[in-house]
């Protein structure tokens, strides 16, 4: 889930005599700065982050090369594309005896099993934050920004990522996600260019915008509109009962990662309960680390933002990797859509 349009250098000076650096790959405002104080007063080592917006962007930067990244954070369905293509390495467990923190649910994932090749960093799902002063019916529907209601067309944002716009489309047309179907993403196709008139704009960065009243609706990620919702309690979170991505983002040591030894010393340190929350406690999502939720505030222990209500839970998916059909329906759909 997921996230600003910055680059942000992080460097923190410590107590401690620095023995290192460490360069982090990961997505806008998800990094907490009182981790990193803390990683760097425990360690020495510097910790620069450089932020970017989507899993294609990430990928993309990767892939080039000359990068000088060590760590990447990509989200569940674009692990296993990582792995085949070489560009993150098979984790040495050796160095990592916090592993065994990692929830037992969380271990034997379809997108790594054994957890051999990355570790969970947040937990989160993708729907609709609304501000109830604009609207007051039904939150929990893709309606929201397909099928827009009178208070809220031309107050609608809808962030610009890919695969979560498309499966989000294609479940509200009765299709599934990934399709390769034509006439499943002909119908998701279809919604989306009719909706659009109807959208304020196409935009990341949403969690101040609404707080502050600029954007009154948003398909979102559940922890950035939980902060928007403390500065702003009319700000509200709709899981769409149509169907709605899950998603889990997790480290990954890069192949060509130059500060090895200090990335294995961060992975580590982040499977620390208590570390784990303060990664939590910044994004406020969850996060797959047993006994990190003693740890962590009142608030986020309660809130439906964090935990999903049991009469929405089954809508919620992982969302798999999509084939290179698919990805290419995907694409043609997306560039006509940003036109």
């Amino acid at each position: 889930m997921k996230k600003l349009l910055t680059t942000v250098a992080i460097l923190w000076t410590g107590a401690a005599q620095a023995e290192g650096e460490l360069q982090l790959f990961n997505w806008g405002d998800y990094t907490s700065p009182e981790l990193l104080t803390k990683f760097e007063e425990e360690t020495g080592i510097k910790v620069t982050v450089t932020d970017y917006d989507s899993n294609d962007t990430a990928l993309a930067k990767v892939e080039a090369g000359g990068h000088g990244y060590d760590l990447v954070v990509p989200s569940a369905n674009y692990i296993p594309i990582w792995r085949e293509k070489g560009l993150i390495a098979e984790l040495d467990m050796s160095k990592l005896p916090n592993h065994g923190n990692i929830a037992k649910q969380w271990v034997d994932v379809p997108f790594d099993p054994g957890r051999k090749f990355s570790v969970p960093w947040q937990i989160g799902a993708t729907g609709i934050a609304v501000n109830s002063d604009a609207y007051s019916g039904d939150i929990n529907t893709s309606a929201i920004f397909l099928d827009t209601p009178e208070e809220l067309k031309g107050k609608v944002n809808v962030t610009p990522e890919m695969n979560d716009i498309m499966s989000l489309a294609l479940w509200y047309v009765g299709g599934e996600p990934c399709s390769e179907n034509p006439e499943e993403l002909k119908a998701a196709r279809d919604a989306l260019i009719a909706a659009k008139p109807n959208w304020q704009s196409m935009d990341y960065g949403m969690t101040e915008k609404l707080a502050a009243n600029d954007t009154m609706a948003s398909v979102y990620w559940n922890g950035a509109v939980f902060r928007a919702n403390l500065k702003n309690d009319k700000v509200q979170f709709g899981y769409p009962k149509e169907g709605y991505p899950l998603f889990m983002d997790s480290v990954a040591l890069l192949s060509d990662a130059q500060n090895v030894d200090e990335a294995y010393k961060f992975i580590d340190f982040i499977m620390v309960p208590e570390n784990a929350a303060l990664i939590s406690g910044y994004a406020r999502y969850a996060n797959g680390i047993e006994g990190s939720e003693e740890f962590m505030d009142e608030v986020m222990k309660t809130s439906p933002m964090v935990n999903i209500p049991p009469e929405l839970a089954e809508a919620g998916e992982f969302l798999p990797t999509c084939s290179a059909k698919s990805l290419e329906y995907y694409t043609a759909i997306w560039t006509e859509l940003q036109k």
